[in-house]
């Protein structure tokens, strides 16, 4: 378990912040801009000074208490910036292999090469590389270091979008492979998506919200940072059928309901999570019939809360909670108040689905997590 409780001021900007996350995994910071998270991966790493207690497992790196601040070189951490940093009068053998403990066997290298697609690249100098590819050499030189712990502070922000979709699938490899707990960075939410839980949101040096990204998706804190459009319930579900002629894979999902999803790419049996916007569901008190909409769920309505001049309802659906956002009129003349069974109707083509790895399934969710950019 990684643990810290940390307060660092610098200038106007106080960090207080409690960060509680099993191993191994990876576990999210999320946040704006500015908000702290930056800090927080410092004061972990040992680079900047701070008041509190950090461990990882059995081994106190920082206890002020007690006078304890384990140097940063001694904390055995992998950090992956968001710039590659890589040396530029070095090759990629060289880059990886700076810091590596010489007594590492050829097949650790090896590995790490395979894993991260590297092997064209081994005699190219950083500046002939795309920014995709920097990055993924920077990963494989913070894992050849064998790190306790691997900080990724933004690893994507540099990327342009088709760069970011070419590097995610490593993220994905390196979480579902080595057994390293890892801190991710990020103010994009759809990566948060794609690779970790738990979840920490930060909001000016502080904890606003941390948990299972399931409930951290419902929490109000979380809608005020990501903005309407993007708000929406996280729910987990295993695939049970993939029908390629129909283009569709169902997906279980809490106690009764299945999700049909237009991706063929899964595989029956895998544990998916999904994210589906509150703005693309429909809800119905009766019934539907002969509609288009692949997804008709049956459930209860759970709370009803105003929000920005529309509402926001809450659909327990047996074991897995939806969000919709609807006017006020439809919420009126529909009599949609807590405890009312009705329908959340969704569009196969309007979410995907992202295969949950051995890295983020099952995991216990974080307790009272963390804060920091």
């Amino acid at each position: 378990m990684l643990a810290a409780e940390v307060q660092l001021a610098r200038g106007d900007f106080l960090l207080d912040a409690r960060f509680t996350t099993p191993t191994p995994g990876v576990t999210a910071l999320f946040g704006r801009s500015g908000c702290g998270k930056t800090t927080l991966v410092n004061v972990l790493a040992g680079l900047l000074p701070a008041r509190g207690r950090i461990a990882l497992d059995e081994e106190v790196w920082l206890d002020s208490s007690v006078g304890v601040n384990v140097p940063a070189d001694k904390r055995r951490i992998g950090y992956v910036f968001q710039d590659a940093r890589l040396f530029p009068h070095y090759s990629v053998r060289g880059n990886l292999l700076y810091g590596a403990p010489r007594s590492a066997p050829r097949r650790e290298f090896d590995d790490v090469v395979a894993l991260l697609g590297l092997a064209p690249l081994l005699a190219r100098r950083p500046g002939s590389l795309s920014g995709g590819e920097r990055q993924r050499v920077a990963l494989g030189r913070a894992l050849l270091s064998r790190p306790r712990l691997l900080l990724l502070d933004e690893p994507l922000a540099s990327l342009d979008v088709s760069r970011r979709e070419e590097v995610l699938p490593y993220l994905e490899r390196l979480r579902d492979t080595f057994a390293i707990p890892m801190v991710f960075v990020s103010h994009q939410f759809d990566e948060v998506l794609r690779l970790a839980t738990p979840l920490a949101v930060l909001d000016q040096g502080r904890v606003v919200a941390s948990g299972g990204i399931g409930a951290v998706s419902l929490a109000p804190a979380l809608r005020d940072i990501v903005g309407i459009d993007a708000v929406g319930a996280v729910v987990e579900g295993r695939v049970e059928r993939v029908d390629p002629a129909q283009g569709l894979s169902t997906v279980r999902i809490g106690t009764q309901n299945r999700l049909y999803v237009t991706s063929t790419s899964l595989a029956p049996g895998q544990r998916v999570r999904l994210q589906l916007l509150a703005r693309d569901l429909i809800l119905a008190v009766e019934e539907p019939r002969g509609l288009s909409v692949r997804n008709q769920l049956r459930g209860h309505v759970v709370s009803v809360t105003e929000d920005q001049g529309a509402t926001l309802v809450e659909v327990d659906i047996g074991g897995a909670t939806l969000l919709a956002r609807i006017s006020a009129a439809a919420t009126r003349e529909l009599g949609i108040r807590p405890g009312l069974g009705l329908w959340a109707l969704v569009k196969a083509v309007s979410f995907s689905a992202h295969a949950m790895g051995v890295g983020i399934a099952e995991q216990a969710p974080a307790a009272g997590s963390a804060a920091a950019t």
